[in-house]
């Protein structure tokens, strides 16, 4: 199975061990910093920033070092960010809520990428529409963004999770197995969704551009190293919008970025650009500026949160979807303002927009 196809899963899958605390200490300025990345399309620009000297050039600029490591286990890279072993990580927001804010450690969403917008969806051999699944078996990585997805899928024509008989089926299997008689539905993420849709006899039923902005793809720093090193933040905001200059262009040094990315991602062009089409990608800071003030972007937080919690991703002291607290610009909240762990920090991005970094 091709790296490009990225486990998207929840901390849930490891309950009790993700239930730690990385000791509270002040954190210092320092000079040499890392950033784990794990593949998935709204995250390759980082071995590009690698490969191609841009993060050197911002690094340099502000007179600090930035190593960029690849981690082949996406939810390892989560577990050794929230426990100090990298100062930022790529993951999505239920990840990031789920794993390190619910954990304790105060985790700041440095840059919105993008989110997916057709990228994760359901696919049927049997159903033609969300109600028809009624009663029938469906194919998932459970407590994972298609979990999530399933849910509001069901929600919106009034079923629940009851209704349906969930499967927990690894994303290296969910091909094979809807090659096979007895599984009819699936729910997973690209390149597998399109590969399941193409197919004989498929039907997309249902994809992520029905809830727009509820599937974040994120890089996240650690809030205190980031308070501490504002320079960071500034040469990681500068290299990801220099790289998305670059990347929407249409020009010959656009096209092989995105080819670049394509072969490292275990993929080629059309591949990849393929892909970009399934996501809604942020190209100008002023743009994810802009979604991440937004009231839809706030509100499906919310309904992260709350699935979080319904679904015990919060951790056994959860009581509520309230335990753990997550600010937004602006002076807007979600949960307990004692308890702030998980924060949308749109100043660097709003310093790149005014080409103040």
């Amino acid at each position: 199975m091709k790296q490009s196809i990225l486990t998207r899963l929840t901390g849930a899958l490891l309950a009790g061990v993700m239930l730690f605390a990385a000791p509270a200490v002040l954190a210092a300025e320092k000079k040499k910093f890392t950033i784990a990345w794990t593949i998935y399309a709204g995250w390759m620009p980082w071995e590009y920033a690698d490969k191609s000297g841009i993060m050197k050039k911002w690094a340099d600029k502000y007179g600090i070092e930035v190593d960029i490591v690849q981690i082949n286990d996406y939810i390892e890279s989560i577990n050794q960010f929230t426990a100090g072993q990298f100062d930022a990580v790529v993951c999505t927001s239920m990840d990031a809520l789920s794993i390190p804010a619910a954990s304790g450690v105060d985790t700041t969403a440095l840059i919105v990428g993008d989110y997916s917008n057709g990228n994760d969806g359901i696919v049927s051999k049997t159903a033609k529409s969300v109600k028809d699944l009624k009663g029938s078996k469906l194919h998932l990585v459970e407590l994972s963004v298609s979990h999530y997805l399933l849910a509001r899928a069901l929600d919106s024509v009034g079923l629940r999770e009851r209704d349906v008989t969930l499967v927990n089926t690894s994303d290296a299997d969910i091909v094979s197995a809807y090659q096979t008689k007895d599984v009819t539905s699936v729910v997973t993420w690209n390149p597998l969704l399109d590969e399941v849709a193409a197919l004989p006899g498929s039907n997309r039923i249902y994809d992520s551009s029905q809830v727009p902005g509820h599937i974040k793809d994120l890089t996240v720093v650690n809030t205190e190293t980031l308070k501490a090193n504002p320079k960071l933040g500034k040469a990681m905001v500068g290299a990801w919008f220099e790289m998305m200059a670059i990347m929407e262009s249409d020009t010959e040094e656009g096209s092989k970025m995105r080819a670049f990315l394509g072969e490292a991602s275990g993929t080629d062009l059309a591949g990849y650009e393929a892909q970009l089409k399934g996501m809604k990608m942020f190209w100008q800071p002023a743009e994810a500026v802009a979604f991440t003030k937004s009231e839809q972007a706030f509100s499906a937080m919310d309904s992260v949160r709350q699935f979080s919690f319904q679904h015990g991703l919060l951790g056994e002291g959860a009581t509520d979807a309230d335990f753990v607290g997550i600010s937004f610009p602006d002076g807007k909240l979600l949960g307990d303002k004692g308890n702030i762990k998980f924060r949308f920090d749109t100043s660097y991005m709003e310093m790149a927009a005014a080409g103040k970094l």
